[in-house]
Order: C-alpha cells, then structure tokens, then sequence
C-alpha cells in the first residue's frame, strides 16, 4: 500500500506539532521517522493511523483519502513501544483478538482465526507458547506477540511506534535483525517512529529525520549518513566536530588547511562550518598540508580509541575516533602537537540568527515548548508535544 502526505498540519492550542508535512511512501517501503523528541515524529505517525487528526492537509492509502476515516476502518496494524498486550488473555487469544472482533459479516470462522494465530506464532518464532500469558514472556517475547496481532488482521499499513524502546540493548539489537527479516518475508509497508540514529540506519530502506514539525532530509540510510542536508541532520546522526571556514576562490580554508573544492551549498568568499565526524579525522602524513592540534586526553573504550585535541589556529575542540589497533593511536598521547588531515566533510553557511529553525544548528537556539506558547495548556496537550 503506498501512501502520499500532503500538507499536514497540527497543532495543540498554539504549539505546531507539525508544520506542512509532505512524504511519499512507496507500497512495501519500511520507513523510519527519526528525531529528537518533540520532532513531530509519534504525532505523524499517530496522524497516519488516524489517533489524531490533522488541521489540514491530506493522507491517502492508495489514492484514497482516510483523513475523515475512523481508525478502524483505516486497517492499520498499531505496534506501542509497551506492548499493550491483555494480561487476563493467552498468547493465542492476544493475537486472534483482533480478528475474533470484527463484524460478524467479516470475521472468520472460530477454527480459521486459530490457525491464524498459531501460523503468525510461529512467523514470529515463538510456535508452542500459545497457553502462556504475558506475565510469563520476556520483553523480547511479548513485542513479538504485539507484532503477531498487529499483522493477525493483515493491515494495509504497519505502524510501529518506537517498539523497541522498553527493551534492554542486547534485545533490542536481536529484535532489529529480526525485523527486517520478517520485513523481507511480509512486504507490508511499514512506518516506524524512533529516536535511536543506529536503529534507523540499521533498519530502514529511507530515513525521514524530522525537526520541529518538519522534515528536515528524506533519504537512504547512506544518503543521509554521508549527504547530510542540514547542519541538524549531521549532528543529530552521529557526534560532530565544528570548524570555522572561508571560502576563497572557490575553496574552503579552514586552519590553514584546503581540504577540497567548496560544496554546492557555498557562495563564494563567505563564512562557512565545516563539520567532520571523529572517524573521519586521521593523522596527516609527513610532509601533507593539515590542522595543526595539541592532544588534550586519550581514552580507550573497549575496541575503540578516543582523543580530544584543540586546533591550533581557532582554538576548536575536536574529537578523534579510532580502531583501538590503528597505526595513528600511539602517536595520540595527551600533551603531542598532532597535523590531522579530514577524510570526509561537509560544508555549511555560517547560520544567521535570521535563518529558519531548520537550518540552524541543533543547540544553537533553545526549542520553545508548548509550556512556552501556551503556560495554561491541558495536561494532555503538554503530554503529546513532550513526545512528539
């Protein structure tokens, strides 16, 4: 099923949860919507599934708008992060529940849903535990049961509402795998909400990484890891170091150092950052062009090696990661004059105060709350903006 948002807004009181959304879902897509929280993310995702309604704009399920559509005739399986499994009912009554529900005219037979059910346990690996209750499965289990009954009624659309989060990482990591397997073997088109960068990379064929209400990049997991569009999605996708730059004649200059022509988003001779990832900063060899930078600490964490350093010339702080066993970390002890040479970088305008929320950088400005727009906001409101 594919699905087409057009010009979603929604707002609670006057906080705008989101603020003109507009995203393209092809039929089959397993879909990430990553962001801080207070993105839009959860209210988008809710949104779809018809527990919200949106202000204005449009949502079709293959062509067909749903937006006056109660959720449940919408056909959505919905996944919570908390399982929201019946405590009095067995695995195999949690997962028929679904479908023992609808319309007598729909539903099938008593003998038809418990096939249903146990050929869905065993989909999700757990065949002979249909006599437990939930009380007696682990965290990992019960999401599975979740998942079971969410696709018991074969939605048109999967909605996954960060279901991973309740579950310690070792778990977590497992389910993933699992995931995306079950994924390949199913083909629904799949939309799930997470704050957790490496989950969404893992995961998902497109990221959708939102801020404030709006969607900052859509891309694949390598385009928005290495093609960052905004200085937000670079520091929101992994931990960043922020040098001071100028373009002249076309090149960046940054400490003395030319790493590479200026990136299309540059005009020439402007202020611009240059943001770099630790593990893209490597010693630069003899003789090479590079920052020069004092070492302040070294610090090894398990099998990786990481290293502060200020640059000589702005005075920067920098961050340097490595593979515990690379050749540059016995030269990174603290108090050593270090030349680093940049493998991969991108380029940004300096931002203005006068620019959008959007192109700022994460930090440069406090996000107001909705407590900010509206002091005397219901309890409700201030519940759904604090998760998106």
């Amino acid at each position: 099923m594919d699905i087409q948002i057009r010009g979603i807004h929604k707002g609670f009181g006057n906080f705008p949860a989101l603020a003109g959304v507009d995203l393209d879902i092809a039929s089959g897509e397993l879909i990430a919507l990553l962001g801080p929280s207070g993105s839009g993310k959860t209210t988008l995702l809710r949104t779809i599934a018809g527990l919200e309604f949106a202000d204005s704009g449009r949502i079709l399920f293959g062509g067909q708008d749903t937006l006056g559509l109660p959720v449940q005739q919408r056909r959505v399986g919905f996944v919570f992060q908390h399982y929201a499994l019946f405590r009095h009912m067995t695995v195999l009554d949690n997962i028929s529940f679904g479908l023992r529900v609808q319309k007598r005219s729909e539903r099938p037979s008593a003998e038809a849903i418990r096939k249903k059910a146990l050929e869905l346990l065993d989909l999700v690996q757990l065949g002979g535990l249909e006599k437990r209750y939930p009380s007696q499965l682990s965290g990992g289990q019960r999401q599975r049961v979740a998942l079971a009954r969410a696709l018991a009624i074969e939605p048109r659309v999967l909605l996954l509402d960060e279901p991973f989060g309740a579950l310690d990482a070792k778990v977590r990591k497992d389910l993933r795998r699992w995931l995306r397997e079950l994924h390949e073997t199913t083909g629904y088109t799949t939309i799930f909400v997470t704050h957790d960068q490496e989950e969404a990379l893992e995961l998902a064929d497109r990221v959708v990484v939102m801020n404030r209400g709006r969607i900052e990049q859509v891309g694949t997991t390598d385009e928005v890891y290495e093609k960052p569009a905004t200085p937000f999605v670079f520091e929101f996708l992994g931990n960043t170091n922020v040098l001071p730059g100028q373009v002249r004649d076309g090149k960046v200059h940054v400490d003395g150092l030319i790493p590479s022509i200026a990136s299309a988003r540059t005009q020439a001779d402007e202020a611009v950052e240059i943001y770099v990832r630790p593990s893209d900063l490597r010693l630069a060899e003899p003789g090479d062009p590079g920052i020069e930078a004092i070492v302040s600490s070294t610090q090894r964490t398990g099998p990786i090696v990481r290293s502060e350093a200020i640059a000589s010339a702005s005075g920067a702080k920098l961050e340097i990661e490595l593979p515990h066993l690379h050749r540059d970390v016995p030269a990174l002890l603290a108090g050593a004059h270090v030349r680093l040479r940049l493998n991969q970088f991108s380029v940004f305008p300096l931002a203005s105060p006068t620019e959008s929320p959007a192109v700022l950088r994460a930090g440069s400005t406090p996000r107001r709350t909705l407590e900010d727009v509206v002091p005397n906001a219901p309890a409700e409101y201030r519940e759904r903006a604090r998760h998106g």
